[in-house]
């Protein structure tokens, strides 16, 4: 017989596909990205941070979550459930691509970018170095089993994970939070529509383009700035075209006012305890 040429992260694609069921909606966005780009140099020199659009993005999405709550949960056995927190899960590669790996990124709408830039260099770390114990868990199952139990064995993970709320197989409850988040651009690629994944239970994904030399319109006239491409998938059992657009009208607004996301360096314990002292 052959000898059987897949790695883990394909034998878990194949085992987990199947025709989606729900609803979808896929939102582009193109925005300007001069000001985003400027606060990430700021947040790099003054943390020492790896900032990237990445983390950024991650940590808008995070506060537009917060904004619109009927995104900000999951589905089990036919209702609706709100997250007592806002977490968000980040696709990062392991061992030179031919894996995947989420890094979980909890109480994220609390963050600022640099903040969700060293979770995210954590995280990563640890998975990469094998020091992840759920992640090595995860793919030694998946390593081993068939690709048709392997389906049986993801649809009662997500079932467990998150309808349930229970750990199971290596991964923790609520593994993924509400949304995943992917690089693309790190790739080249400037847009890209990411296909739901059933056992996640996640209503929304986003793909981060490259960042491009784009043409837009400033002060009436056409000027070339730097720009970069989001794309959003929705579960429409979540939420219909008004919600979404609450989210992404929060989101424009700190791609043009970054600065808003919070302080780039973290306050002092004794800054919080005088600020706190002035408020009373």
């Amino acid at each position: 017989m052959p000898r059987e040429l897949m790695s883990t992260r394909r034998r878990m694609t194949i085992a987990t596909w199947k025709p989606p069921r729900e609803g979808i909606i896929h939102g582009v966005i193109t925005l300007e990205a001069t000001n985003v780009l400027d606060y990430i140099d700021r947040a790099r020199d003054l943390t020492g941070e790896k900032v990237t659009m990445t983390s950024f993005v991650g940590s808008a999405t995070g506060r537009a979550l917060a904004l619109e709550p009927t995104l900000n949960g999951y589905i089990a056995f036919g209702k609706y459930y709100a997250y007592d927190d806002v977490s968000l899960s980040f696709l990062v590669q392991v061992d030179g691509g031919k894996q995947l790996a989420q890094v979980l990124v909890r109480d994220i709408d609390t963050m600022t970018p640099a903040q969700v830039a060293a979770k995210l260099q954590e995280g990563a770390g640890h998975v990469r170095s094998g020091k992840d114990e759920n992640f090595k868990k995860s793919a030694d199952i998946a390593s081993k089993v068939p690709t048709w139990v392997l389906r049986r064995i993801f649809s009662l993970a997500g079932t467990s994970t998150v309808a349930l709320g229970k750990p199971f197989g290596g991964q923790p409850r609520y593994p993924f939070g509400a949304a995943i988040i992917t690089s693309v651009g790190m790739l080249g690629v400037d847009e890209a529509f990411v296909p739901p994944t059933p056992f996640a239970r996640v209503p929304l994904y986003v793909a981060v383009g490259a960042i491009r030399d784009m043409v837009f319109p400033i002060d009436g006239q056409p000027q070339v700035r730097k720009g970069v491409t989001i794309v959003a998938t929705l579960d429409h059992r979540f939420v219909d075209g008004f919600q979404a657009a609450t989210v992404a009208r929060a989101f424009k607004k700190y791609f043009e006012e970054p600065d808003t996301l919070g302080p780039l360096i973290a306050p002092t314990a004794a800054e919080v305890a005088a600020s706190a002292a002035n408020s009373a």
